[in-house]
């Protein structure tokens, strides 16, 4: 009840402070996209340059630089830092500092009828050599993060996250649900010898694949279901926040235009370890990405391609009970799996400017055991900064299906089938109150892959059906 009573304290404050602002927030405050946001990633996420960007704060004093601007309309809550955090933007170390609250209730359905409240911090770190006067083409980026008190994931019978805000940097033990810890999931050095290709290696967020420009992220942006904002087939292959090391080719110098990345992981990580007690194991994946701008009908679009193959033997999805009495478990040797995703406008405001209507979709498919989502498919509509004068508000209506590979268990005297196929529906609207406070409601009606589950909250246990859920959320989102 205390967290309960934290996040609405928020959300009531910045509606008692900002009056008359909520909805009228003059254009000059919303100037700032997604992507020009200060302190951009690494490019093998993001697109950086090689030969690094001139960005603002190299043409301009510190005071007009990216953090700069008075309380409403500059990027951060915390400003420029009395001028040195233009500073040092200017000579490449940036510090991107945000905090993600989430309260998300199961209202019907599910296996619990609840509410819970919980949040993720984030702290990225980049680092270009070229600007700091070393060399040219580096770029490091460190990620800290961490997530707080519980939320309803394990509530509604889905096997698709519903708040994927809380599953990072890790989930709970099962049952638990509990946050509360802090780890630091990528440390990654990427160092280009031309302006085609370059190469990385380090502790990897994984989550940095996949991108669209409608549906991608953490959840603490676009949408929050997982399933709507990564694409799930490769994460048995591919863990969350893996060692490894791979080649970056940009075909025409521009890696907004095209990008391919080929990688090497292990295949055993998480976030809570560096990861090297593990490079012993051959357990190892291999992957590879292309994404390229379209320009169809004269409006910009993307297509992305990827694959993974790991060699790592894995528990099969078929069991059988004799076999397991007998302390033997069937296994499989390898996982393997292919994706694709899509977004275009259909409608820009100004071409290039990342404002718009468009559609988005993802597909992927899996050798159906070990990994038990055999397909994958998600399609939708997403919005960026179509209102006027709200340049920075977006929304999103997504689906998703997942056709899952049911897990067997052959017993004595009869075959027992886990899980159905899984399919949701997600819809919000994220309202950017300043460049950096935004508010996003949230409903989701999910049908869980979950069949049954075990009700333990009388004298005598029970088998329960899972009904659809039905689940509604608020976000609110502090850029620091």
């Amino acid at each position: 009840m205390v967290g309960n009573f934290r996040f609405v304290s928020l959300i009531m404050l910045s509606l008692i402070v900002l009056p008359g602002k909520f909805f009228a927030l003059p254009s000059s405050a919303q100037t700032t996209s997604q992507e020009q946001t200060p302190g951009a990633q690494s490019p093998t996420s993001t697109g950086q340059s090689p030969q690094g960007s001139a960005s603002s704060t190299e043409s301009k004093p510190a005071s007009q630089g990216p953090y700069s601007g008075n309380f409403w309309t500059r990027s951060t809550l915390t400003g420029d830092w009395g001028g040195l955090r233009n500073s040092l933007a200017a000579k490449g170390i940036t510090f991107d500092m945000s905090l993600t609250q989430v309260y998300q209730g199961v209202v019907e359905g599910g296996i619990k009828e609840t509410w819970r409240y919980g949040g993720r911090g984030n702290l990225t770190i980049n680092v270009d050599t070229q600007k700091l006067g070393l060399w040219p083409g580096g770029f490091l980026m460190v990620e800290v993060e961490g997530n707080f008190a519980k939320s309803v994931n394990d509530k509604t019978g889905a096997i698709m996250p519903v708040n994927s805000n809380q599953v990072y940097p890790m989930m709970a033990s099962p049952g638990s649900n509990d946050g509360d810890n802090l780890n630091v999931p990528a440390i990654m050095f990427t160092q280009f010898f031309s302006p085609y290709a370059g190469v990385f290696f380090g502790k990897i967020d994984i989550t940095s694949a996949d991108a669209n420009a409608f549906a991608h992220g953490k959840g603490d942006t676009q949408f929050l279901n997982l399933a709507l904002n990564f694409i799930p087939v490769p994460l048995l292959a591919a863990p969350y926040t893996p060692l490894g090391a791979g080649l970056i080719i940009l075909p025409t110098k521009d890696p907004n235009a095209a990008i391919v990345n080929l990688m090497v992981l292990q295949t055993t990580a998480k976030a809570s370890t560096s990861g090297f007690e593990d490079l012993h194991s051959n357990d190892l994946t291999f992957g590879g990405e292309a994404r390229v701008r379209t320009d169809f009908f004269g409006l910009t679009g993307h297509q992305l391609i990827g694959s993974m193959y790991s060699n790592k033997t894995f528990s099969s999805l078929d069991q059988n009970l004799r076999l397991i009495i007998q302390g033997q478990i069937e296994r499989k040797e390898g996982t393997w799996c292919i994706y694709y995703n899509f977004d275009q406008y259909l409608y820009e405001i100004e071409k290039g400017s990342d404002r718009g209507i468009g559609i988005f979709g993802r597909f992927g498919v899996s050798d159906g055991n070990p990994t038990f989502m055999h397909f994958f498919y998600s399609l939708g509509v997403g919005g960026k900064g179509v209102i006027p004068g709200r340049p920075l508000d977006q929304f999103g209506i997504g689906a998703y299906y997942v056709d899952i590979r049911r897990p067997k268990l052959t017993g004595l005297f009869a075959t027992r089938e886990f899980f159905r196929d899984e399919y949701g529906l997600e819809a919000y609207y994220n309202i950017a109150i300043t460049p950096w406070m935004k508010l996003t409601p949230d409903i989701q009606v999910i049908r869980p892959g979950m069949k049954t589950f075990t009700d333990t909250s009388g004298l005598i246990s029970r088998r329960k059906h899972i009904d659809t859920a039905t689940v509604l959320g608020i976000r609110l989102q502090l850029v620091f």
